[in-house]
C-alpha cells in the first residue's frame, strides 16, 4: 500500500506495470524501455503478455526479459487484449497496476508523477495525454488528427484540458483493489474495453480523474489500409456499447454516423436525378480541405495525406458504429497490426 513519510511526504509504492503485446516488433523495445529507464525508486515489475505474434516480437520480449529480472512474460495465447490484461492483473504482485501498450511510450516521470497524482486525489482510474505521433507524413498526418477535435472529437486525453472528473481514461494508473472490485476488463469486448471499465469503476462510487501533466507518446496506424481496418473496428465496438448503454454515451460518437448516413442519403438523391444531393458529400470534403490547408505543424506531403486520413478515420468509423448499433460487434476483431511491419506502421 501507498503511505507516507514521518515527514509527511508521500513516499512511492511498488508498482506492477502491464502490457498486453501482438506484432509489435517494430515498437515493443522502445516501450520497455520507456518504462524501465523511467528510475522509479520502488520495487517495479513489468509484465508482456505476449499474444500469438507472426513477427520477432516474442523473440525481442524474450531477449529483454533475459537481460532485466523486472520483465515478466506471460502467455496470452487467444491475444485478445482484454483477456491479457486480466491475467496480468492476476499475478500482479504488487497494489498499484499501470497500463502501457506495446506502440506508446509513457514520458520521462510518467509512473511517479502518475502515483502521486493518484495519492492526491484519492482516484481509482488515472490517466493522461495521448500525446500520438508519426515518422511518414501519412502516420504524421494521422497523429494530427488524433490531437483535434476535428480528428477524433475532443475527449481531454485527445486534445488536453483541465485536470479533473473525466469520462474515461487512456491506457490507465489503476488501484488493484479498483480492478478488482468490477472483476476487471470485460473479455467479450474486444474495442473500447477502457471506456467499458471506467463506466463499471464509476458506477461502484469510484473516481476516474484526468491529468494534462501526464503524457504518453502513441504511434498510430501508419498505413492506410491499417488505418480504416482500425476505425472499422473501432466504430463497430462503440455502436455496440452505446446501443448498450445509450444514455451513457457522449453525444459526439453519433457525428461521423450521421455524417455516413447524409452522404448515403444525399448520393441517392443524386442518383435519382437531383444536383443538391451532392451537398454532403461535397460540403464534407470541402470542409477537409480546408482543415487540410490550415493544418499547423504538418509539411505539404503530410497536409496531402490528411486529405486521405481524415475521411478515412471518419467514414470507416462511422460506418462500422451503424454496424455494431444495428446488428452487435459479433466478435469484430481489429486486425490492422497482423502481421510483420515495418517501424511506420
Amino acid at each position: 500500500m501507498a503511505n507516507s513519510k514521518a515527514n509527511g511526504e508521500f513516499e512511492l509504492p511498488a508498482l506492477t506495470v502491464m502490457m498486453p503485446v501482438l506484432n509489435e516488433e517494430a515498437h515493443l523495445a522502445a516501450a520497455v524501455d520507456a518504462i524501465l529507464s523511467q528510475s522509479y525508486p520502488a520495487p517495479l515489475e513489468l509484465i508482456l503478455a505476449l499474444g500469438p505474434s507472426k513477427d520477432a516480437t516474442n523473440r525481442i520480449a524474450s531477449e529483454i526479459a533475459q537481460r532485466d529480472s523486472r520483465v515478466v512474460l506471460l502467455e496470452n495465447p487467444r491475444g485478445l487484449t482484454t483477456i491479457g490484461l486480466n491475467a496480468a492483473i492476476k499475478i500482479a504482485k504488487y497494489d498499484f497496476i499501470v497500463r502501457v501498450d506495446a506502440h506508446s511510450e509513457p514520458a520521462p516521470g510518467y509512473l511517479a508523477d502518475g502515483m502521486r497524482i493518484l495519492h492526491e486525489t484519492g482516484a481509482d482510474l488515472l490517466g493522461g495525454i495521448m500525446a500520438a505521433r508519426g515518422r511518414s507524413a501519412f502516420q504524421k498526418a494521422v497523429a494530427w488528427a488524433y490531437t483535434s477535435r476535428f480528428g477524433i472529437g475532443g475527449a481531454a486525453y485527445h486534445v488536453g484540458g483541465e485536470a479533473g472528473e473525466a469520462e474515461s481514461a487512456y491506457l490507465g494508473i489503476f488501484r488493484k483493489s479498483a480492478l478488482e472490485r468490477v472483476g476487471g476488463y470485460d473479455e467479450s469486448i474486444i474495442r473500447g474495453e477502457d471506456w467499458d471499465l471506467a463506466q463499471r469503476i464509476k458506477r461502484t462510487g469510484g473516481l476516474v480523474w484526468f491529468s494534462p501533466k501526464l503524457s504518453v507518446t502513441y504511434w498510430p496506424r501508419g498505413r492506410w489500409d491499417r488505418l480504416a481496418k482500425q476505425f472499422y473496428s473501432t466504430g463497430v465496438w462503440r455502436g455496440d456499447l452505446t446501443r448498450r448503454d445509450l444514455a451513457g454515451a457522449s453525444k459526439r460518437y453519433f457525428l461521423p454516423p450521421l455524417l455516413v448516413l447524409s452522404i448515403i442519403a444525399g448520393l441517392a438523391i443524386l442518383v435519382s436525378g437531383h444536383l443538391l444531393g451532392v451537398i454532403p458529400l461535397a460540403g464534407y470534403l470541402g470542409a477537409i480541405a480546408l482543415l487540410a490547408a490550415s493544418a499547423a505543424g504538418l509539411s505539404l506531403k503530410a497536409r496531402i495525406a490528411l486529405l486521405i486520413a481524415l475521411p478515412t478515420m471518419h467514414l470507416s468509423w462511422g460506418w462500422g458504429f451503424w454496424i455494431g448499433f444495428l446488428r452487435g460487434a459479433s466478435k469484430t476483431v481489429d486486425k490492422s497490426r497482423a502481421g510483420t511491419r515495418s517501424a511506420v506502421e
